[in-house]
Order: structure tokens, then sequence, then C-alpha cells
């Protein structure tokens, strides 16, 4: 007998727009943008609503929850791990937590399924994603192309022992460096000086691009800066494959320093 697929609800709220999406197995049913930016606390439940209605399921037949834990925006963090404890103390809804890094690195696969180009080098094989941090700072991490096998092996001491959701992608990535915390001017000087130009994506690209233009660094287009649902459910849905469920009681968002304000305690 075939084993029954679950139904699962994926958030991302990291960002400045946020999304939902429902899915069975490893099946996209569904996927719902609020209607701007940071509407998290306003759309993020009647967007649930909506979708299970559209899907002719409730919210108790909800058997795993992904969400998007940061880094990014330190309220729309809370809103989903708080969500998503709350899901798993109420039904024992199962989680997982991805690195809101990795989920907006995932979308250089939609930007090559995307792209019409016959010779593989004008491809993008070295990408960094950005976000901005405030203070004149960024978060950001560096990602390269993993060529065969290569995609599911650790790429250096950080990364040794870890499970790679990007190697499900179709055009599979590895993450070279940890997630960080750098000026501009920094990232520009530790990362630009390779024959491999660097492809930058992410949200901290709307307001500061100027700030990372020069030689050695090209853009992704602004469609592909936003972390989406979508891709919450598709690098979840690999890790939850094999069985990378986070602890509830354990579970944090990932802010990489602390917020300006006092935290909720229940986090």
């Amino acid at each position: 007998m075939t084993a029954k697929k679950p139904l699962i609800l994926a958030i991302e709220t990291s960002g400045r727009w946020g999304s939902v999406a429902l899915a069975l197995g490893e099946q996209l049913l569904i996927e719902q943008e609020f209607t701007g930016p940071m509407r998290h606390n306003a759309e993020l439940f009647p967007a649930i609503s909506l979708l299970l209605r559209q899907v002719n399921e409730k919210p108790k037949h909800i058997e795993q929850i992904y969400i998007s834990a940061g880094p990014g925006s330190f309220t729309g963090l809370r809103i989903a791990v708080a969500l998503a404890k709350m899901a798993n103390f109420a039904n024992d809804v199962k989680i997982i937590a991805l690195d809101t890094l990795d989920v907006i690195a995932a979308n250089v696969s939609s930007f090559v399924s995307d792209r019409s180009v016959s010779c593989k080098t004008k491809l993008p094989q070295r990408v960094a994603v950005i976000l901005d941090a405030k203070r004149n700072q960024f978060f950001a991490a560096v990602y390269r192309h993993a060529d065969g096998d290569d995609s599911h092996k650790a790429d250096s001491g950080h990364n040794r022992g870890r499970c790679n959701p990007l190697a499900a992608l179709d055009w599979p990535l590895i993450k070279i460096t940890d997630d960080c915390i750098i000026t501009a001017a920094n990232f520009v000087k530790q990362f630009t000086h390779q024959p491999e130009p660097l492809w930058l994506l992410g949200e901290g690209l709307v307001y500061y691009k100027n700030k990372f233009v020069t030689r050695g660094i090209k853009f992704f287009s602004g469609d592909y800066w936003r972390p989406r649902a979508q891709k919450v459910h598709e690098l979840g849905w690999f890790l939850a494959q094999q069985g990378r469920f986070a602890d509830p009681t354990a579970l944090r968002p990932k802010y990489l320093r602390r917020p300006d304000v006092k935290m909720n305690s229940m986090l």
C-alpha cells in the first residue's frame, strides 16, 4: 500500500514580502503571496485559511510545517517560529526550519530553468545572497555550483556533517561560507578577486545595490531577490526525507545578532 503523503504548510515571513504555500508531499498545490511589503501580521492567518479552503482541507490536517527561520526580519521570524511551535503543541505537527539565505539561493535554480542558454559556462557558477542587516551591514553567504555527486558533499569544514538541501535543486549549490554579518566594502574586498564572476541576489540589494557594483560582480534580475514559500517547501521536503525535523522546544529564530527590541519569552 502506498503511504499517504503529508499535507504541508510552508511559510516565508523572513523578508519584506511574505508568502505561504500548501503542498501534498513533494507536490506544491498552491502558493499565496501577501498583497504588500511587511504585511505578515495582517495577512498570514487569513492567507493560510484561504489556501486551506481552496484545497478543501482543515488546519488539523496539516502534518508538517516548513518555515524560513532566518536571518531576516526580527518580527517576521518570530511570527513563523511562534506559529510552528503552536502547531506542534496543538497537533504534533513536525517542523522543518530552513536558513533564509539558502531559501533565496534556491531561486538560482529557477533562473537557470527560466533562461534559455546553450553554453553552460554562461550560467552562474558563484552566487552570493545579500540581506540588509541595518547599521550599514549585511547578512551574506556565498555558494558555488556543484557538479554531479559533488552536490551532496560537504565543501569545507564549517559544512561537514550537515545535510545540504540545495543539493535537491536542478542547479545544485554548495554553501562555501557560513552566514555572516559584513559591510559591503569588506564583502567586495573578500569575494570578488576570482576569475569567475560572483552573481548577487537578495533583498539587501533593493536599496543598496550600488554599494556592490564593481568589477567581477553581476546581479540577478530583481524577480529572483525575494524568498518564497515555494522554495521553503522545495528545500524543506528534501530535509524531511532525511528526517531533519527541528526540536520544537529548542527552535529559535536565526537572528545572527540580538534584536534591539525585547525578545518574546516564548521564543
